[in-house]
C-alpha cells in the first residue's frame, strides 16, 4: 500500500469568523485537534499542520507540537501555508491536503482518498458533484504545486490545468462546507 501523509493548512486569521477557526471549538473539541484527529484516523501518516495566526496558542493544543510548522508569511494566503507545509514533508508516496474549517469532514472521507495513494495521483473530494476538500496530491507534483501556489488560491490554479484530475465523490460520507462565521457551527 502507498504511503499517505496528512497535511492540514491552519494557519488563517479567521477575519470573518473573529478570530483563528484552529482555536474555536465546537462540540468541546478545538477544529484544529477535530481536523487532526480526521486526518490520523483516516490513515494519514505522518500528518503536519500547517500554524500562522496565534501560532503558539495553536501549538500548545497539539498532541505533539513537533509536527507542527509555521509558515512565516502565512498573512499573504494559502498559498503561503501550502508552500511550507509541502517543503516540510517527510518522503511519501502522496499527501492529503486539509482544511482546519471543514468540521463535517470525517475519517471516512479521508480514507476514501488516502486509498488512492500513489506517487502521480491528483484527486480531490466532491460533494454532489462540486469539487471539494481535501485533496490528494501525488509527490511527482509536490514542486509544481509549491512553485505555483499564490495567495489565497492555494493549489487552485494548478489544479485548473489538470486533465487527469479524479473527483472522488463523498456526499454519502460527509459535507465539504467550510466554516465561515460562527452561525456556520450551528447545526
Amino acid at each position: 500500500m502507498a504511503s499517505c501523509a496528512g497535511l492540514l493548512l491552519a494557519a488563517g486569521a479567521g477575519r470573518r469568523f473573529g478570530g483563528p477557526k484552529a482555536l474555536v471549538e465546537l462540540d468541546g473539541e478545538p477544529l484544529l485537534l477535530r481536523a487532526l484527529r480526521v486526518l490520523t484516523e483516516g490513515g494519514c501518516d505522518p500528518v503536519r499542520v500547517v500554524l500562522g495566526a496565534q501560532a503558539e496558542d495553536a501549538r500548545a493544543l497539539l498532541p505533539d507540537p513537533s509536527i507542527s510548522v509555521y509558515a512565516p508569511d502565512w498573512s499573504s494566503g494559502m498559498g503561503a501555508s501550502l508552500r511550507a507545509g509541502l517543503d516540510a514533508l517527510p518522503a511519501a508516496d502522496a499527501v492529503l491536503v486539509h482544511l482546519v474549517d471543514l468540521p463535517k469532514v470525517d475519517a471516512r472521507v479521508i480514507s476514501r482518498l488516502v486509498a488512492l495513494a500513489a506517487p502521480d495521483v491528483v484527486a480531490r473530494a466532491a460533494y454532489d458533484g462540486v469539487a471539494g476538500h481535501p485533496v490528494l496530491f501525488g509527490t511527482r507534483w509536490w514542486r509544481e504545486i509549491a512553485a505555483s501556489a499564490r495567495g489565497d488560491r492555494g493549489a487552485r490554479d494548478w489544479l485548473a490545468t489538470r486533465d487527469d484530475l479524479r473527483l472522488v465523490e463523498c456526499a454519502d460520507l460527509g459535507s465539504g462546507d467550510d466554516v465561515d462565521t460562527p452561525a456556520d457551527l450551528k447545526p
